[in-house]
C-alpha cells in the first residue's frame, strides 16, 4: 500500500512495482517452492531504446507547449489588433488550457483502451491542424473558440506520456524520465515565446502562430518516428462504471489530493507571470520592444536543467524537501521581480522558472509512481488540476494586474506557494503521525 505522505513513496513504489506477485513472479501459495524472478524487460537510461523514448517525448513536449502557449507572449500585439482588454486576451490562453483540463480525462480513459502511442499521436496531429488555422481567426470569439478546441486536442498529450513512461521505464529512473518530458514542456515554452516574438515584430502575431503551427508539425513527425511501440500495455475497459471507479479511488488517496493541489498551485503562479510579464516588459520604465520581450522566456533554458534535476534533487532531499525547495525557489523570485530595475525582474524570472518546474517534475512524477493501477486516470487528474491552475493564474494574474499592476500579479502568486507549503507540511505531519501509529515488525 502506497504511504498517504510525500516523503515516503519510494517504499510505497517498492511494494507496488517490485515486491508483488504480479511484478516479481513470486508465488502466493503457501509453502509453495519460490521461484526465480522474471527480468524486468523495462527500459532504463543507456538501455535498448531509452534514448530514442526521450527524444520523441522530449520532442512531443516541444510541440504540447509551443502550441498550448503559442499566444501568450502576443497579447499585447493581440489585443492591439483586436482592440481588446488585457483581461480579454488572456481569454486566448485561458480557453486552450481550460480545453486541456477538461478533455485530459476522457482521453486518458481513450489511451488506456486504444493505446498510449496511439492517442499521443491522434493528439498532436489534429492540434497541429487547428494550429495553422487559428492565425485566420477573424476575431477574438472565433479565436478563443479555436484555442479551446486546440486545447481539447493536446489533452491527450500529457497523461498518456506519463502512463507510457510509468509502463514502459523501470521505477528507478522514472522521475528522471518524466524530467526530460518536462523539460521539453519547457524547451516549447521557451522556443515559442522567443520565435513568435521576433517573428511577429516584423510580420505580426498571425504569422508568428502559424511558424509555431509549422515547427509544431515537423516535431509531431519526428515524435512518431521516434517513439518506440510500447512493450507493457494492456488495454483496459472504456466502460463508464470502470472510470468512475477508478477515478474515486484515486480522489480517495489523500496523498494523490494533495499532489493534484500543488500541481495546480504552481502553475498558478506560472501561468499568472508569464501572462502578465509581457505587459510590464513592453510599458514603462522598460518599453522593450516585442522581439526582446520574446527572448527574455530563454530563462526557460532554466527550467529545463531544474526539471531534469528534479530525480537527484529528490535522491538528496526526498520528495518533502525537493517541494519545500521549488516553493522556496519559486516565492524569492516573486518578491524579488517586484524591483523596478530589469537586473533584478529577469533574475526573479529565473527562480520563478527554476521553482515552478522543479516543483512540478517532482510532484507529476509521485502521481504515476503512487498509482498502482489505472495510471493513466491518476495523471491526468493531475494534468487536470494542473491546467485548471494555469488557467485559473492567467485569468487572476491578468485581472490582478489590471487592478494593482505588477504588485497585484505577485500578490496571486505569494498566495498560491503560500499553499504549496501549506499542503507539503500537512503531508509532513501526517507522515509523522503514521510512523507513531505503525507497529514494529517482529523478528
Amino acid at each position: 500500500m502506497a504511504s498517504p505522505c510525500i516523503g515516503r513513496m519510494n517504499e510505497g513504489v517498492r511494494s507496488v512495482a517490485g515486491m508483488n506477485p504480479a511484478s516479481t513472479g513470486a508465488s502466493t501459495r503457501v509453502g509453495a517452492a519460490p521461484s526465480l524472478a522474471a527480468p524486468d524487460s523495462r527500459m532504463t537510461p543507456g538501455g535498448p531504446g531509452y534514448r530514442r523514448m526521450s527524444l520523441a517525448l522530449f520532442l512531443a513536449g516541444v510541440a504540447t507547449f509551443a502550441l498550448l502557449y503559442s499566444t501568450q507572449a502576443l497579447l499585447p500585439l493581440v489585443s492591439g489588433d483586436l482592440g481588446v482588454t488585457a483581461g480579454e486576451a488572456s481569454w486566448t490562453v485561458a480557453a486552450a488550457t481550460g480545453g486541456l483540463a477538461v478533455f485530459v480525462l476522457p482521453m486518458s480513459a481513450l489511451s488506456e483502451r486504444f493505446g498510449r502511442r496511439t492517442v499521443m499521436t491522434a493528439s498532436l496531429a489534429v492540434a497541429v491542424a487547428l494550429g495553422l488555422l487559428v492565425p485566420l481567426a477573424p476575431s477574438l470569439g472565433a479565436l478563443v473558440v479555436l484555442r479551446a478546441l486546440q486545447g481539447a486536442a493536446l489533452a491527450g498529450l500529457p497523461a498518456s506520456a506519463t502512463a507510457y513512461l510509468a509502463e514502459e521505464v523501470r521505477p528507478t529512473a522514472l522521475v528522471t524520465a518524466i524530467g526530460l518530458f518536462v523539460a521539453g514542456n519547457s524547451v516549447g515554452g521557451m522556443s515559442g515565446r522567443i520565435i513568435t516574438g521576433w517573428v511577429a515584430q516584423e510580420w505580426g502575431w498571425r504569422v508568428a502562430v502559424g511558424v509555431m503551427g509549422a515547427i509544431a508539425a515537423a516535431c509531431a513527425v519526428a515524435f512518431r518516428v521516434l517513439l518506440p511501440a510500447p512493450r507493457h500495455f494492456r488495454a483496459g475497459s472504456l466502460r463508464p462504471r470502470v472510470l468512475v471507479r477508478t477515478v474515486r479511488g484515486h480522489l480517495a488517496n489523500p496523498l494523490l489530493r494533495r499532489l493534484y493541489a500543488i500541481g495546480a498551485l504552481f502553475m498558478t503562479v506560472f501561468g499568472g507571470v508569464y501572462t502578465v510579464i509581457g505587459y510590464r516588459l513592453s510599458a514603462a520604465p522598460f518599453g522593450l520592444p516585442q522581439g526582446v520581450v520574446g527572448s527574455v522566456f530563454l530563462v526557460y533554458l532554466v527550467g529545463t536543467v531544474s526539471a531534469s534535476a528534479a530525480g537527484p534533487l529528490v535522491g538528496r532531499l526526498g520528495r518533502r524537501g525537493a517541494l519545500y525547495l521549488a516553493g522556496g525557489t519559486t516565492a524569492a523570485g516573486l518578491l524579488l521581480s517586484l524591483a523596478g530595475s530589469l537586473g533584478a525582474v529577469l533574475p526573479g524570472l529565473v527562480l520563478i522558472t527554476a521553482g515552478f518546474f522543479a516543483g512540478h517534475a517532482v510532484a507529476s512524477s509521485a502521481v504515476s509512481r503512487t498509482a498502482a493501477t489505472g495510471r493513466a486516470q491518476a495523471s491526468a487528474l493531475y494534468q487536470s488540476a494542473y491546467y485548471v491552475g494555469s488557467s485559473a493564474g492567467s485569468t487572476v494574474g491578468a485581472v490582478a494586474f489590471h487592478a494593482g499592476g505588477w504588485t497585484g500579479t505577485v500578490g496571486v502568486g505569494l498566495l498560491a506557494v503560500l499553499g504549496v507549503v501549506a499542503i507539503t507540511l500537512c503531508g509532513t505531519r501526517a507522515a509523522r503521525h503514521a510512523a507513531v501509529r505503525e507497529p514494529v515488525p517482529a523478528h
